[in-house]
Protein backbone atom coordinates (compact mmCIF):
# COMPACT_ATOMS: atom_id res chain seq x y z
CA UNK A 1 0.00 0.00 0.00
CA UNK A 2 1.75 2.96 -0.99
CA UNK A 3 2.33 6.06 1.63
CA UNK A 4 -0.04 9.00 2.25
CA UNK A 5 1.54 12.53 0.81
CA UNK A 6 3.32 13.78 4.42
CA UNK A 7 2.09 17.26 3.14
CA UNK A 8 -1.69 16.35 2.86
CA UNK A 9 -1.68 14.22 6.40
CA UNK A 10 0.18 17.29 7.52
CA UNK A 11 -1.67 19.62 10.36
CA UNK A 12 -1.26 22.76 8.70
CA UNK A 13 -1.71 21.01 5.14
CA UNK A 14 -4.42 23.89 4.83
CA UNK A 15 -1.97 26.64 4.81
CA UNK A 16 0.78 24.61 3.12
CA UNK A 17 -1.85 24.94 0.23
CA UNK A 18 -2.28 28.59 0.44
CA UNK A 19 1.30 29.28 0.77
CA UNK A 20 2.03 27.17 -2.68
CA UNK A 21 -0.82 28.35 -4.43
CA UNK A 22 -1.75 32.03 -3.32
CA UNK A 23 1.28 32.98 -1.78
CA UNK A 24 3.45 31.26 -4.88
CA UNK A 25 6.08 30.42 -1.84
CA UNK A 26 9.28 28.24 -3.19
CA UNK A 27 8.85 24.11 -2.39
CA UNK A 28 12.11 25.00 -0.15
CA UNK A 29 10.85 27.93 1.84
CA UNK A 30 7.71 25.73 2.72
CA UNK A 31 9.40 23.02 3.58
CA UNK A 32 11.42 24.33 5.86
CA UNK A 33 8.21 26.57 6.89
CA UNK A 34 6.61 23.65 8.07
CA UNK A 35 9.11 21.20 8.78
CA UNK A 36 8.30 18.93 5.99
CA UNK A 37 10.83 17.42 3.27
CA UNK A 38 11.45 19.37 0.04
CA UNK A 39 10.73 16.79 -2.16
CA UNK A 40 7.38 15.60 0.07
CA UNK A 41 6.41 19.32 -1.28
CA UNK A 42 7.42 18.67 -4.63
CA UNK A 43 5.22 15.40 -4.96
CA UNK A 44 2.54 17.32 -3.44
CA UNK A 45 2.49 19.80 -6.25
CA UNK A 46 1.38 17.02 -8.29
CA UNK A 47 -1.81 16.84 -6.34
CA UNK A 48 -3.51 20.04 -7.53
CA UNK A 49 -4.80 18.74 -10.70
CA UNK A 50 -6.66 16.05 -8.33
CA UNK A 51 -7.39 18.34 -5.78
CA UNK A 52 -9.23 20.90 -8.82
CA UNK A 53 -11.17 17.77 -9.60
CA UNK A 54 -12.00 17.38 -6.42
CA UNK A 55 -12.84 21.18 -5.77
CA UNK A 56 -15.38 20.88 -8.96
CA UNK A 57 -16.90 18.39 -7.60
CA UNK A 58 -17.37 19.66 -4.46
CA UNK A 59 -18.82 22.67 -5.89
CA UNK A 60 -21.22 20.45 -7.50
CA UNK A 61 -22.81 19.12 -4.73
CA UNK A 62 -22.72 22.87 -2.69
CA UNK A 63 -24.48 23.77 -6.50
CA UNK A 64 -26.72 20.80 -6.00
CA UNK A 65 -27.91 21.33 -2.38
CA UNK A 66 -28.97 25.19 -3.14
CA UNK A 67 -30.98 24.27 -6.24
CA UNK A 68 -33.15 21.49 -3.58
CA UNK A 69 -33.40 24.29 -0.73
CA UNK A 70 -35.06 26.41 -3.39
CA UNK A 71 -37.08 24.19 -4.79
CA UNK A 72 -38.37 23.37 -1.39
CA UNK A 73 -38.50 27.13 -0.59
CA UNK A 74 -41.03 26.82 -3.73
CA UNK A 75 -42.91 24.20 -1.92
CA UNK A 76 -43.66 26.01 0.75
CA UNK A 77 -44.48 29.52 -1.27
CA UNK A 78 -46.75 27.19 -3.53
CA UNK A 79 -48.52 25.61 -0.15
CA UNK A 80 -48.93 28.73 1.39
CA UNK A 81 -50.62 30.23 -1.27
CA UNK A 82 -52.59 27.08 -1.35
CA UNK A 83 -53.82 27.57 2.34
CA UNK A 84 -55.05 31.12 1.65
CA UNK A 85 -57.00 30.34 -1.68
CA UNK A 86 -58.68 27.91 0.22
CA UNK A 87 -59.74 30.20 2.83
CA UNK A 88 -60.94 33.04 0.58
CA UNK A 89 -62.64 30.17 -1.07
CA UNK A 90 -60.67 30.99 -4.02
CA UNK A 91 -61.28 26.91 -5.36
CA UNK A 92 -59.42 28.25 -9.33
CA UNK A 93 -56.55 29.29 -7.27
CA UNK A 94 -56.37 25.97 -4.64
CA UNK A 95 -56.67 24.21 -8.30
CA UNK A 96 -53.50 26.00 -9.55
CA UNK A 97 -51.42 26.60 -5.84
CA UNK A 98 -52.21 22.22 -5.88
CA UNK A 99 -51.03 21.56 -9.29
CA UNK A 100 -47.46 24.16 -8.56
CA UNK A 101 -47.74 22.32 -5.53
CA UNK A 102 -47.52 18.87 -7.13
CA UNK A 103 -45.10 19.84 -10.38
CA UNK A 104 -42.49 20.76 -7.44
CA UNK A 105 -42.89 17.75 -5.72
CA UNK A 106 -42.27 15.87 -8.59
CA UNK A 107 -39.17 17.91 -9.07
CA UNK A 108 -37.72 17.59 -6.03
CA UNK A 109 -37.97 13.82 -5.83
CA UNK A 110 -36.59 13.72 -9.52
CA UNK A 111 -33.74 15.90 -8.19
CA UNK A 112 -33.37 14.12 -5.12
CA UNK A 113 -33.34 10.91 -6.91
CA UNK A 114 -30.64 11.45 -9.30
CA UNK A 115 -28.28 12.87 -7.09
CA UNK A 116 -28.36 9.88 -5.17
CA UNK A 117 -28.01 7.72 -8.33
CA UNK A 118 -25.15 9.65 -8.70
CA UNK A 119 -23.42 8.80 -5.74
CA UNK A 120 -23.65 12.73 -4.89
CA UNK A 121 -22.97 13.52 -1.28
CA UNK A 122 -25.66 16.13 0.58
CA UNK A 123 -23.58 19.01 1.57
CA UNK A 124 -24.80 18.73 5.22
CA UNK A 125 -23.38 14.95 5.26
CA UNK A 126 -19.99 16.32 4.43
CA UNK A 127 -20.28 19.10 6.63
CA UNK A 128 -20.57 16.85 9.74
CA UNK A 129 -17.76 14.60 8.87
CA UNK A 130 -14.38 14.39 10.37
CA UNK A 131 -13.08 14.47 6.63
CA UNK A 132 -14.47 18.02 5.66
CA UNK A 133 -11.40 19.66 7.33
CA UNK A 134 -9.20 18.23 4.96
CA UNK A 135 -11.83 18.49 1.75
CA UNK A 136 -12.37 22.16 2.67
CA UNK A 137 -8.13 22.77 2.59
CA UNK A 138 -8.15 21.06 -0.96
CA UNK A 139 -10.91 23.20 -2.41
CA UNK A 140 -10.05 25.92 -1.22
CA UNK A 141 -6.20 25.25 -2.38
CA UNK A 142 -7.45 24.02 -5.84
CA UNK A 143 -10.15 26.83 -6.54
CA UNK A 144 -7.34 29.60 -5.53
CA UNK A 145 -6.75 29.41 -9.40
CA UNK A 146 -10.18 30.80 -9.67
CA UNK A 147 -11.26 33.88 -7.40
CA UNK A 148 -14.18 34.30 -8.48
CA UNK A 149 -15.46 30.39 -7.74
CA UNK A 150 -13.38 30.51 -4.42
CA UNK A 151 -15.34 33.22 -3.09
CA UNK A 152 -18.57 31.94 -4.07
CA UNK A 153 -17.50 28.85 -2.00
CA UNK A 154 -16.78 30.96 0.89
CA UNK A 155 -19.78 32.49 1.04
CA UNK A 156 -21.81 28.81 0.65
CA UNK A 157 -19.35 27.93 4.00
CA UNK A 158 -20.49 30.90 5.65
CA UNK A 159 -24.05 30.42 4.83
CA UNK A 160 -23.82 26.59 5.92
CA UNK A 161 -21.96 27.77 9.03
CA UNK A 162 -24.75 30.37 10.07
CA UNK A 163 -27.43 27.93 9.98
CA UNK A 164 -28.12 28.36 5.83
CA UNK A 165 -28.50 25.38 3.85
Amino acid sequence: MPRSCTVCTHPESFVINEALILEKQSNRSVAKQYGVDDSAVQRHRQHIPELLVKASQAMEVVEADHLIDQMRGLQQRALGILDKAEEADDLRTALTAIAQARGNLELLAKLQGELQQEGTININTIVTSKAFVKLQSYVVSALSLYPDALETYKATLKELSNGGG
